[in-house]
């Protein structure tokens, strides 16, 4: 009587602060993988309610609960959004199952890939989400772990058992509760990327010397026969990305050649054809250069890289066209930090230079919102001919900031007809009462402006 072999039961993992941006895209990557997945949180909002319940993932209800934690777990993953001291954390310890960070087991996932990382302050969700496009576009084989949900991709995670590379967004932000480091630390990559260093997250990284330190370390771990591309021409990444190992491959480079007709951006290629592209402004140019180096080291050839760049739409959020009318426009990006509000204000007055440009910031991060550190923005808002600075109070006090007086932040950006809202009503009216005959409408922030709705507002002004 011939015996049959069981099927292998599925390895288990359990996922604290299920709910979170990046951690409800691994738990369905995990769940497409075959893995059987849990999770828990105690507060889960749209889109991830939906997505993890479309996927028989959803927990039962909301909160911690250490019954969750068995010894029958292949792992653990603990988000940021939990704490040091969650009671599903501690039972997992104390049961001493394999407990990671995000970036820990994404580095786990892919131990035995190409693992490249794309590093910056800002430029990277860009980057990445244009090396992706690329590789798509001729048919490569890639895993991947980006922040930001991009066009024509399903989840922000994807782990493959055949796929040879993975392409990382490398965020300095902390690991976990529980790990202090910077994310990009653990991936150990083999091609790493510097976008570009502008200081950000005061709360974790109280000065500039400590910030930029982050990216130093991670320069330093470019391994031997390894490639670190980064940007020429960025002051602070200059002083960290100096060719100082001989074994590491050192690459340079600054924004792609290009001309401008008719508010639309051409490439030029070696041959001085012209190629149209989608996305427009210095960053996005730069971030084209750096794209295309991390795809030379993958073997795509330039002018195959040009064939799939045309049709590049952008990523979510950065630079993104709301609403399009015969004589103005209306774009949001996720801009907040001194350098990202300077470059996007310019590209967009650049590119259409005989429009007047009305844009609005929200304050929303901690670093945005701490009076330490708002001298950063001085004449980081100078190129748009109406500048709105909108911030709510309310933020501040669930954030835990001391009050922050209007006139501290028009002192700080250093512009005397900087305007100043903390309601979200009176700023609809006033940009309602603007004259938008040949104008066009920037509005940056990483939140929503308190749930102002943009794509009315959008149409009101472009109709």
């Amino acid at each position: 009587m011939s015996s049959v072999s069981q099927p292998a039961v599925p390895e288990a993992i359990h996922l604290i602060a299920v709910g979170g941006s990046i951690m409800h895209n691994l738990a369905l990557a995990l769940h497409q993988r075959g893995t059987r997945v849990t999770g828990s949180d105690d507060e889960i909002f749209e889109p991830a309610r939906s997505r993890l319940a479309a996927a028989g993932l959803l927990p039962a209800q909301e909160g911690w609960f250490p019954e969750n934690i068995h010894a029958g777990l292949a792992a653990v993953i603990v988000g940021m959004h939990a704490r040091p001291d969650n009671p599903e954390l501690l039972r997992a310890q104390e049961l001493g199952l394999k407990v990671y960070s995000f970036p820990e087991y994404i580095y786990e996932a892919s131990r035995d890939k190409q693992r490249i990382v794309i590093g910056g302050s800002h430029g990277k969700t860009s980057i990445t989400a244009l090396i992706l496009h690329v590789l798509r576009f001729h048919g490569r084989k890639f895993d991947y772990a980006v922040g930001a949900q991009l066009a024509g991709f399903d989840l922000m995670v994807q782990l493959t058992d055949d796929a040879p590379i993975i392409i990382i967004e490398g965020d300095e932000y902390l690991s976990s509760p529980v790990d202090r480091r910077p994310k990009f630390h653990l991936y150990q990559h083999h091609i790493g990327v510097i976008s570009g260093i502008s200081w950000d997250h005061i709360n974790v990284f109280p000065t500039e010397e400590i910030y930029r330190e982050q990216f130093r370390i991670f320069a330093d771990m470019t391994p031997k026969a390894g490639v670190l591309i980064y940007d020429r021409d960025d002051e602070q990444t200059q002083l960290i990305a100096v060719p100082t190992n001989p074994d590491v491959t050192y690459i340079g480079y600054g924004p792609h050649e290009h001309v401008i007709r008719n508010g639309k951006t051409f490439l030029l290629n070696k041959k001085d054809e012209e190629v149209a592209i989608q996305v427009f402004g210095a960053h996005n140019l730069r971030n084209i250069s750096a794209a295309k180096e991390v795809c030379k080291q993958l073997g795509i050839k330039g002018k195959d890289f040009f064939r799939a760049v045309a049709s590049f739409p952008g990523a979510a959020r950065r630079l993104e066209l709301v609403q399009e009318g015969a004589t103005s426009v209306v774009y949001k990006d996720f801009a907040h930090a001194p350098s990202k509000l300077k470059a996007t204000t310019n590209a967009l007055k650049q590119q259409f230079p005989q429009r007047r440009l009305v844009a609005c910031l929200e304050l929303h991060t901690f670093s945005s919102l701490n009076p330490a550190f708002l001298p950063q923005y001085a004449h980081c808002f100078d190129a748009p001919d109406v500048a709105v600075v909108y911030f709510n109070p309310h933020v501040l006090e669930h954030k835990r900031l001391p009050p922050l007086a209007a006139a501290t932040v028009a002192e700080a950006f250093q512009r005397p007809d900087l305007k100043v809202i903390t309601d979200s009503a009176e700023l609809a009216a006033f940009l309602r009462g603007q004259q938008w005959d040949n104008a066009n409408l920037l509005l940056m922030s990483s939140g929503t402006f308190d749930g102002l709705d943009l794509t009315g507002l959008a149409a009101e002004i472009t109709a």
